[in-house]
């Protein structure tokens, strides 16, 4: 069957749902590290606590792919049915979030959260490459990907918009503030409404043999199985990104666990208070407890509101490619290439920077990055796949991303960063050269197909 190319608008409304599927994913990214520190976990301890995001994409992705790529209902379609619970439950997940009232409760709430994005995220991926044909499919990601920079940069603005309206950052000891809570509230609801907004514009094509759909479908106990023979049958461009994708997303795993510690200590110099220190029966070390943990929310606000600089750069920079990938075509290889190296320079500045405004530039840098790994990969990826797995692929794909994040979590970080020394910025440190070897793992793309395909006409 072939797709009807599709207009902005259409390709624009497709993928509006990722609008609020980032604005979980940033408050998560942002201001889960900022929730456990407030829970008083050490600063050593928090990558572990963030193991649950990575294990769940590891196990949900590849079974909604599977599942989605198994779906067709004429009233919902392929991939909408999921979208749906993804979002319902996220929502959930995100007003509960910050009213945990115990640090395991938190790890347990982000279990529950990147779980339920998942369901609704993976889906996504596929539906560009179900509705769009070869030469639309850079196009799509990318305006996948500015909607993504959108939702990057007003999600980790949300607290310091919240706390400027008047919404109080100070909290007793244990409590996440209440600027905190408000910002997670209004994240659930833009979740939830920017998925039920992809839901009724979009329209998805049925399988183009329902017979044999439907043979495969009333197939039993197949799931296992065919999961473990599409991994051995990966294609080896599948394979090479996958080397890509393990470094790059090392580095961003480390930034979403670490950027609030490393700058807050180091760039700031308001580390978390340790209540161990304080005897809070003394009224005036009560005074000073919460003093110093109210300047550690507001640097943690601020943290969060330059972190969403790599949004608005990404969206910056998926624009640009937009316009340029409207008409002509692109080396995703070259352009992945030497967006990685540029963000990996970024994570390494923040190292040297003077002032905290210098984050600006350092988190633009890193902008380049996320664009990047939001849409060139998967533009690759999509042109290796078989379009009847594509789901399932896309899945699987998830492994690549999800692995290097369960080594961070259980050690990697610490470990290497340690080799530097105790400062939690030598976190930063590691994440930049991490994403430079990313850059550098490009040249093992050699597929004509995977690096440039004329993206509209010709």
């Amino acid at each position: 069957m072939e797709k009807q190319k599709l207009g902005f608008w259409q390709i624009w409304n497709m993928s509006f749902g990722f609008l609020g599927i980032q604005f979980g994913f940033a408050l998560q990214g942002g201001f889960m590290s900022r929730i456990f520190q407030t829970l008083g976990a050490e600063k050593d301890a928090i990558p572990l606590l963030w193991i649950a995001a990575p294990l769940t994409g590891l196990v949900v992705q590849p079974i909604i792919g599977y599942l989605s790529d198994r779906t067709w209902s004429a009233r919902w379609g392929r991939r909408k049915p999921y979208f749906l619970i993804g979002a319902i439950l996220s929502s959930l997940a995100l007003f509960l979030v910050p009213h945990s009232p115990v640090l395991w409760i938190a790890a347990g709430f982000l279990w529950i959260l990147d779980a339920s994005i998942n369901v609704s995220m993976e889906p996504f991926r596929a539906l560009v490459a179900d509705k769009l044909p070869d030469s639309q499919r850079s196009y799509g990601f990318v305006i996948q990907t500015l909607i993504i920079g959108i939702g990057t940069w007003v999600a980790s603005n949300l607290p310091w918009m919240v706390s400027k309206l008047g919404v109080s950052d100070a909290a007793p000891s244990g409590v996440v503030p209440m600027s905190v809570k408000v910002a997670f509230a209004i994240g659930a609801v833009v979740f939830l409404i920017s998925i039920l907004y992809t839901i009724f514009t979009t329209s998805e094509y049925p399988p183009e043999d329902m017979e044999e759909f439907k043979r495969e479908k009333a197939k039993k106990n197949q799931f296992i199985s065919d999961i473990i023979n599409n991994i051995g049958n990966m294609p080896s461009t599948m394979k090479k990104l996958g080397v890509i994708q393990f470094f790059s997303w090392f580095a961003f795993f480390t930034m979403w666990s670490m950027a609030n510690p490393a700058l807050t200590e180091h760039v700031f110099n308001t580390p978390a208070p340790v209540e161990a220190n304080y005897n809070m029966e003394i009224a005036e070390d009560l005074l000073a407890f919460n003093t110093t943990n109210e300047a550690f929310q507001k640097s943690s606000n601020l943290v969060g509101s330059y972190m969403g600089t790599y949004g608005l750069s990404s969206m910056a920079f998926a624009l640009i490619l937009v316009l340029y990938t409207s008409r002509k075509r692109i080396n995703r290889k070259i352009v992945h290439m030497c967006s990685l190296i540029i963000g990996g320079v970024g994570f390494l500045l923040m190292y040297f920077i003077p002032s905290p405004e210098y984050l600006t530039l350092c988190f633009i840098l890193i902008g380049f990055a996320w664009g990047s790994i939001l849409s060139m990969p998967y533009a690759m990826l999509s042109s290796a796949v078989d379009p009847k797995r594509m789901g399932v692929f896309m899945g699987i794909f998830n492994m690549f991303i999800v692995i290097p994040q369960i080594i961070a979590a259980i050690g990697g970080i610490n470990i290497i960063s340690n080799l530097l020394g105790e400062g939690a910025i030598n976190a930063m440190i590691i994440a930049g050269i991490s994403l430079i070897i990313a850059g550098l793992c490009n040249f093992l793309i050699t597929e004509k197909s995977a690096i440039s395909y004329q993206t509209i006409e010709e």
